[in-house]
């Protein structure tokens, strides 16, 4: 039997490094701060500081000088004490700061402590990862080195492709992003639109491309066939249909190998005969259409074109006389039913989200935004954090001016109920406002919604605290206009 006493030596070992007496490293850390360590334990716990050490000659008192620019004294003295005694205390730290010590610790080769950062953030910080989904996505790429957090991401590209391919920084996602996501089976969009994903990618590569494909020599097409060689063999050629081909591939087959499109040809003409060409599946595209409505029939049964346009700026943050958004209807009480339990599977996995309700005699309409996706396969409640949400009160009838609440307790900022209470609890944004039915599980006959005075967000967006029912409700998923 081994008897392990890992407490106490780990322990020693912080004391060692609060000792300044017998170092024989000094590291300089920005311009503000300075700690002293010893070679042979930056040695061995960490293969970054082996190198750096092994190129560093010693002063004439046999100390060397390790300079450390990028990084802050606040997190290096964090990765400092892990290197020395094996502990990182993450109580009372903002997840942004776990996300950028988990990439220091990579940056120093930490490898043991790098995956439990990357565990940590998927497990008990997913909402933080997907309300800060691109610079997320842009920034494990560019490191190539958190698989887990890869696939986290790509299992939301693939349902949700918008977030990144309509990005405005689509154009600097990294290659490997990029092919990634190609090589998904299950990626949702048309293969047509991904062949023109990929070529705007590819021309942003390279800018001194000209602009007129028909200006094009052979050697600019060369140029971005080079460009974008990890990316073609991933693209379904053979299940694009003939207007596909001679519209998007048939002005751009230079970038094709010659034997390719041969075999394309051939398909187009001969779909039984075989070819010489690996033929890949089809993408399965689940993707639920949102139902449509008639062109005379109004988008909202309860807010105006004015008002929506008004949501839209406070979801930007930004005033515009312009409405970027159109509203999607999810869900309408009145058509769909006012259950909780229909809001949470009509509306689970919807990702930025507009909720409406008209409260029962009155002229009061309040909403709130969630940019999160709700989801209803919780088995206990789980709070979602965001900076981003809000909720309001618009203005209307007798009510002279929109209230808007943002969310100031951001770890609590919307609930997505667990299993046993979704009989019962509809959306929750912070207790701030809710919607809930506990005897007759419809909203319109409880009295059971409730409007707080702003704990969790800014300021209430209704005067009176007291319960209400609603008229209708909606639920509406917002994109950007093309």
């Amino acid at each position: 039997m081994a008897l392990k006493f890992f407490d106490e030596l780990s322990q020693n070992f912080i004391e060692l490094l609060d000792d300044k007496h017998d170092y024989n490293v000094i590291i300089e850390v920005g311009k503000s701060f300075t700690a002293t360590a010893h070679s042979n334990i930056l040695k061995y716990r960490s293969p970054y500081f082996r190198r750096k050490l092994e190129n560093i000659h010693p002063n004439e008192n046999n100390i060397k000088t390790i300079t450390e620019s990028s990084i802050s004294a606040q997190i290096f003295e964090i990765i400092l004490k892990y290197i020395y005694g094996g502990i990182v205390n993450l109580e009372s730290v903002e997840t942004r700061f776990i996300f950028n010590l988990m990439l220091a610790t990579n940056e120093f080769e930490l490898e043991e402590l790098t995956n439990e950062l990357e565990i940590h953030l998927i497990h008990t910080k997913a909402s933080w990862l997907k309300t800060h989904f691109s610079l997320v996505y842009h920034t494990i790429f560019s490191k190539n080195n958190f698989k887990k957090l890869e696939k986290f991401c790509n299992d939301i590209v693939v349902k949700y492709p918008n977030l990144i391919f309509d990005a405005d920084n689509f154009t600097s996602l990294p290659e490997s992003a990029l092919v990634s996501l190609l090589k998904r089976d299950d990626l949702q969009m048309k293969e047509v639109k991904i062949w023109d994903y990929v070529i705007k990618w590819g021309i942003a590569q390279n800018p001194a491309l000209p602009t007129n494909l028909e200006e094009w020599s052979m050697n600019n097409f060369l140029t971005l066939k080079t460009t974008l060689q990890q990316c073609l063999p991933y693209i379904r050629y053979f299940h694009l249909s003939v207007i596909e081909i001679i519209n998007k591939i048939m002005p751009c087959k230079e970038l094709l190998d010659e034997q390719l499109w041969l075999d394309i040809d051939q398909h187009l003409l001969s779909p039984e005969r075989p070819v010489k060409s690996i033929i890949l599946p089809a993408r399965t595209v689940l993707v639920t259409k949102l139902p449509s409505r008639e062109k005379d029939e109004p988008f909202s049964t309860i807010i105006s074109e004015v008002q929506a346009a008004e949501i839209s700026t406070w979801i930007d943050r930004k005033t515009t006389t312009n409405n970027p958004y159109k509203f999607e209807l999810i869900l309408r009480g009145s058509r769909d039913g006012f259950s909780p339990q229909t809001f949470l599977n009509m509306c689970h996995g919807h990702v930025g989200t507009i909720l409406i309700v008209k409260v029962k005699a009155t002229d009061e309409i309040l909403g709130g935004y969630n940019p999160l996706a709700w989801d209803n396969s919780n088995i206990n409640n789980q709070w979602m954090e965001t900076e981003d949400s809000f909720i309001f009160s618009l203005k209307n009838g007798n009510i002279q001016n929109s209230i808007l609440s943002r969310v100031k307790n951001t770890q609590n900022a919307i609930l997505n109920v667990g299993k046993i209470n979704q009989n019962k609890i509809g959306p929750i944004f912070g207790y701030d406002f809710y919607m809930r039915s506990l005897n007759s599980n419809n909203f319109t006959l409880d009295n059971d919604c409730y409007c707080s005075d702003g704990y969790y967000y800014e300021k209430p967006i209704r005067k009176s605290s007291d319960k209400f029912s609603i008229v209708d409700y909606e639920v509406f998923k917002f994109v950007r206009k093309s």
